[in-house]
């Protein structure tokens, strides 16, 4: 490899670790998100439930009937919009969402945010720099997400373009790994 690939990628991977840096990346301690403290000995359902950040994405992933799965062994990594994210969506949407007969719309948005594996900030920082920034992700709907570091930020763009950013890197379960992002991603 010459020295001028290596450089770039070198680049690339400081550029992507200094992206997490800001992200703050906690492994194995006690993060707290929403105000409550989420453990990582409790599973992805048992933790999120206790987030008041985190109500309208509980109460989708309840009306989906998805509690049971990511209560499951997993491992799973889970891409937590806030209740800011999800009131951010165009007046409505939430609500239709939410109702019985779009119950299959719901299940794809939510297992959009859902990755199969424990995929930490530092395996996808090693992806995005392995991509030379950037690093496409297989959603447990079947979509894709790209991942990449912009404006030192970890930044997750949808198969629609939109973007979230994250905001709370590495909040362990006892199945997987949450981070909270700040937009609802869209599947095509």
């Amino acid at each position: 490899m010459s020295s001028k690939k290596t450089a770039s990628r070198l680049l690339v991977a400081l550029a992507v670790t200094a992206a997490f840096a800001g992200a703050a990346p906690i492994v194995h301690a006690q993060v707290t998100v929403g105000g409550a403290p989420m453990y990582p000995t409790k599973d992805i359902i048992d933790n999120a439930v206790n987030s008041k950040d985190h109500t309208t994405l509980v109460a989708a992933v309840k009306a989906a009937g998805l509690v049971e799965t990511l209560k499951g062994p997993g491992p799973f990594t889970v891409f937590a919009p806030t209740n800011d994210a999800f009131a951010a969506l165009p007046a409505g949407t939430v609500d239709t969402l939410l109702k019985p007969e779009n119950k299959a719309s719901l299940t794809g948005v939510l297992t959009y945010h859902v990755v199969p594996g424990k995929w930490d900030a530092a395996a996808i920082t090693k992806m995005v720099a392995d991509g030379k920034g950037q690093a496409m992700i297989k959603t447990v709907a079947g979509g894709t997400l790209k991942a990449s570091a912009q404006g030192g930020k970890l930044m997750l763009t949808d198969e629609k373009g939109g973007m979230a950013s994250v905001t709370i890197a590495d909040v362990y379960q006892s199945n997987g790994v949450i981070h909270v992002i700040d937009k609802v991603l869209l599947p095509k």
